[in-house]
């Protein structure tokens, strides 16, 4: 009978879970955590009260994983957000302008994303979830992964024999500790951390705000010296907004609620601070810390049989890119495309995190060279031309505030549709250095392209706080 295990059973383990339910007789996931019983926060998922967004990339490759899934995160008032359309953006260069285009977002919370995926995969009749249990080990040797060593919850121990092992325990994995002490090399990691820190709230959308109301980006800005700042505003299920403020180092948002609003209203523009002055706050302000960009190089490994990482356990970006959930989907589909062709064979392993390593590379590659270029910056690499690739994307987003076939190809890269090499194409090129041949819109300009924030406002709603105790 062939088994395979799956440490961790967040969103990265439990899709792997149900890849692997479909080619080994028996899958079992080891969770050190507790599941809740509906769309509720959990102790597992530290981020989970922070802003999220499922990119359109990511999202296509959820439902190819379990179709049906965006349907359902719809019925249950997720909002998908067109980026042309739906999305007032301020990037590094200039406010971008609104025009019709198919790249998107999907906008809800953590715990509902995780609820809508626990309740397609945990139904799985040859899947079992050890909770409260806790992997603290692997067996095997350097050739052959043959199990886990677990804790239980009453302290008592054992081993999970498994001919696949698949660790998707996150950013805070062991597994180079315990392939090194089966007498493997140790994994290479590369890391850059800008110091990048959130600070989150949820607010009850008042009345007034129209169904359709947009999502607001306010990117901070790189290479200028001064720590970079920034904010986002999503809607969310059951009437609420989240914001996230974001700061790097020297720069991080408070998380007193007096700070709160000072800080919202002293990024590039207040415009996130106006709409939420609007509405009756739901929840504290909480903060999140140690939110750096990390890479592990598992595929660089001579790979042993019968173990393979996926998910934050590769690669974690700071979360002002919004890959996580994105990354997780495609793992999940790396390995659903070799175990066709392969199954769990020997060299299974080696194949899939090649792939993963691949479809990394891209947001790797942005993300790291971006946080470079804020101060403070700690970091174990050197990006041989980074200045000059800074120096384009700096260019391109610049141009891309007025030229609609640049913004295209900007926004199906950021949602993970595309490939980056779909912007190095000879047209977009030669539109980047003719430069963006329009004057960039004013703050006013851009607002009025979304007439429900102007509504909003005008309409000089004050929430009742009176009743408000956090």
């Amino acid at each position: 009978m062939s088994e395979a295990v799956v440490i961790g059973g967040g969103l990265a383990g439990l899709l792997a879970a149900r890849v692997l339910s479909r080619h080994a007789d028996k899958v079992t996931v080891i969770e050190g955590d507790t599941y809740p019983d509906g769309p509720l926060q959990r102790r597992g998922l530290p981020q989970g009260r922070q802003n999220h967004m499922l990119m359109a990339g990511g999202a296509e490759a959820l439902d190819q994983l379990l179709p049906g899934t965006v349907a359902r995160l719809t019925a249950a008032g997720a909002h998908t957000l067109r980026m042309g359309q739906d999305m007032l953006t301020l990037s590094s260069e200039g406010w971008f302008r609104s025009f019709e285009d198919e790249s998107y977002t999907v906008a809800c919370s953590r715990p509902l994303i995780d609820h809508v995926v626990r309740s397609q995969v945990l139904g799985t009749t040859n899947l079992t979830v050890l909770e409260s249990t806790k992997a603290v080990g692997l067996t095997g040797d350097a050739g052959k992964v043959t199990g886990v060593c677990v804790e239980r919850a009453d302290r008592s121990e054992g081993v999970v024999t498994a001919d696949l092992v698949v660790d998707a325990s996150g950013n805070r994995s062991k597994a180079s500790e315990w392939l090194a002490a089966l007498g493997l090399p140790t994994v290479k990691e590369e890391f850059v951390d800008a110091g990048l820190a959130y600070a989150g709230r949820e607010f009850e959308a008042p009345a007034e705000a129209a169904k359709d109301f947009p999502g607001v980006l306010i990117q901070a800005v790189p290479g200028t010296g001064r720590p970079g700042k920034g904010a986002a505003f999503m809607p969310q299920e059951d009437g609420r907004w989240i914001v996230s403020l974001i700061g790097t180092h020297g720069g991080q948002p408070p998380t007193a609620d007096e700070g709160f609003m000072e800080f919202a209203r002293d990024v590039r523009d207040p415009v996130v601070a106006d709409i939420i002055s609007t509405a009756r706050p739901l929840t504290q302000v909480r903060g999140s810390r140690g939110l750096a960009n990390r890479r592990r190089h598992f595929h660089k490994l001579p790979v042993p049989d019968g173990f393979l990482a996926l998910g934050d356990a590769v690669m974690v970006l700071s979360p002002n890119y919004a890959t996580g959930m994105s990354m997780a989907a495609f793992g999940a589909l790396a390995l659903r495309t070799r175990l066709k062709t392969h199954g769990l064979e020997p060299g299974l392993s080696r194949k899939v995190q090649d792939d993963v390593a691949k479809a990394g590379e891209g947001s790797w590659k942005m993300a790291s060279t971006t946080d470079l270029f804020f101060p403070g910056v700690k970091t174990n690499i050197t990006v041989r031309g980074a200045a000059m690739q800074q120096s384009m994307g700096s260019r391109y987003s610049r141009t891309a505030a007025a030229n609609e076939d640049v913004l295209r190809a900007v926004y199906e890269v950021s949602t993970l549709r595309s490939p980056q090499s779909r912007m190095m194409s000879l047209p977009l090129l030669a539109a980047v250095l003719r430069g963006p041949g329009k004057p960039p819109l004013t703050p006013e300009q851009a607002k009025a392209q979304f007439p429900q924030i102007g509504e909003l406002l005008a309409s000089g709603m004050k929430p009742d706080l009176s009743d408000v105790d956090l």
